[in-house]
């Protein structure tokens, strides 16, 4: 089950990946305020149509405006994406309106929630989500200025929910969020319930329990809350047990609100409170890298190795990964942003490696445009780092027997690992699978090779001068049935598996056989 579970995330994830987070976030945000106008027309939200335009025109040009200003005078890339989906969550928390003092409300809080992005800051990275930043500030100035207005979270309505959990799956999904948004409803949906009926209790009511779950589920803002705030990365720890904790903490505070003063720690405050929570548990992590390259090395016929030097303190887990920004004019849907497993290990600090495959051939696919602006940075540049995330990292006990499959480029967090492995002279009981094209595009090979483990080799030539410790599994297919013909222990061993989305799906019979199974698919850059 959990192997069929698995292949079919990888394929979904395969198709999602061809678009940015980003862009799929704002596309998905889109698609809903359209849908959410049509419904407006139809009388079915409390909204009116023009209410909607107006206050989504405001939104959208205070964010905008904000962000470039001060990414102009930072002298940071411009990044409209990043404004207008700010402004697109803050049309669904507001209250929609054609009143003018209500409208200098919305603006107000659309300036806050861009500028908390630069002054609510930890070197580089914003610490609060800034959509309930901007509902907060303007829900606070209303208990002296009511006629501005407040949140309202009128998104929480039966009439959205159903597109709100579509288009917020996809972009769960896209994040890998699902398992922690999902423990979010689950506490938050059942601390609101018990809410409510020690509330019916204390006035002697009754009430039908199936009719306030749904009421609960489907009438309140806690998917879209989830689903599009919660969910964000930035303002998330890099471990997901450290996200999952931040979900509880969310779920409860949001599913029973706490007065504070004249108002009550809802739906924008809880976030809050997880994000303040968040920046805790990764203070040492929560911060925009500035990395300069040092060299650009070439490892086989069609991967790079890219050797940065770090300016500021940064720490990782060997197996985790890094999401490197390289701005460049007309990005293509994918963005400038794009994560990358690091390849060296915590040891070489503050020199850190990654490596990428560079199309070769005449019947490549074209380059995105990413590629093309990272091919043109030269040694001594400087290039940030937006965070380090993961939990792609072997088991505390290392005693505990594990299979690590990795197909091309797929290598690297286990180049990181197996490094790391020597320098801090552990001792674990490793296999390899190693599957590539040829014997050429065997990358990282002195390092695995210096590691001493056991390597199984899938190409299509015999590689050259063979360790002892290595074979080659000439014949074999890596398939289910192959990797269990070359892994006879598979049951003892906990799985990793890094590469292509096809590999895992293909691989997810014989995985489930695994003590556990942990993968790390990527989609292409």
């Amino acid at each position: 089950m959990i192997g069929t579970l698995t292949a079919l995330w990888t394929r979904v994830f395969a198709v999602l990946g061809r678009v940015s987070m980003y862009r799929l976030v704002f596309l998905s945000l889109v698609t809903l305020t359209g849908i959410a106008l049509i419904v407006s027309i139809a009388g079915l939200v409390a909204p009116a149509p023009f209410e909607l335009i107006a206050t989504a025109a405001v939104l959208a040009v205070v964010c905008v405006g904000t962000d470039a200003a001060a990414q102009r005078l930072l002298t940071l890339p411009w990044r409209i994406e990043s404004s207008l989906i700010t402004s697109s969550i803050l049309l669904f928390v507001l209250r929609p309106t054609l009143d003018p003092v209500a409208l200098a409300g919305i603006a107000i809080a659309g300036f806050a929630a861009s500028a908390s992005k630069y002054l609510l800051a930890w070197r580089g990275r914003h610490i609060f989500n800034p959509a309930a930043v901007g509902a907060t500030v303007l829900t606070v100035l209303s208990i002296w200025l009511p006629g501005l207005g407040a949140s309202s979270w009128w998104v929480g309505t039966p009439v959205l929910a159903a597109p709100v959990l579509i288009l917020g799956l996809l972009v769960l999904l896209r994040t890998e969020k699902v398992r922690v948004v999902t423990l979010f409803l689950v506490i938050a949906v059942a601390v609101s319930f018990v809410r409510v009926s020690v509330q019916f209790g204390a006035a002697g009511l009754e009430f039908d329990s199936w009719d306030v779950f749904w009421q609960i589920l489907w009438a309140s803002p806690f998917l879209f809350l989830g689903a599009f705030m919660l969910s964000e990365p930035l303002t998330l720890p890099p471990r997901r047990w450290q996200q999952f904790t931040i979900a509880a903490v969310v779920g409860v505070l949001a599913g029973w609100p706490i007065p504070v003063g004249e108002i009550t720690l809802g739906q924008e405050r809880a976030l809050l409170v997880g994000n303040a929570v968040a920046f805790v548990f990764a203070f040492s992590l929560r911060s925009a890298v500035k990395l300069s390259l040092v060299s650009r090395d070439v490892l086989t016929p069609t991967v790079t190795q890219l050797t940065f030097r770090t300016h500021s303190r940064l720490t990782f887990v060997p197996g985790q990964y890094l999401e490197l920004e390289v701005p460049h004019r007309h990005p293509d849907a994918r963005g400038t942003r794009r994560e990358f497993s690091i390849a060296s290990a915590p040891e070489d600090l503050p020199e850190l490696t990654v490596a990428f495959r560079e199309a070769a051939g005449p019947g490549a696919k074209p380059q995105s445009s990413y590629k093309k602006a990272l091919a043109e940075v030269t040694p001594g540049s400087d290039l940030a780092v937006t965070g380090v995330w993961g939990d792609f990292v072997l088991p505390k006990r290392a005693s505990s027997p594990v299979l690590m499959v990795a197909a091309g480029i797929g290598v690297t967090p286990f180049a990181s690992q197996l490094r790391h492995q020597r320098l801090a002279d552990e001792d674990r009981d490793v296999v390899l699978v190693y599957v590539a094209s040829d014997s050429a595009e065997l990358a990282y090979r002195a390092e695995i090779e210096a590691s001493g483990i056991p390597v199984v080799v899938f190409t299509r030539d015999r590689p050259a001068d063979l360790p002892r410790h290595w074979v080659w599994a000439r014949g074999v297919r890596l398939d289910a049935d192959g990797l269990l013909q070359v892994v006879p222990d598979i049951a003892s061993r906990h799985a990793y598996v890094s590469g292509p989305p096809g590999l895992i799906a293909e691989l997810a019979p014989a995985l489930e056989r695994a003590r556990s199974i942990t993968t790390d698919a990527f989609s292409g850059y």
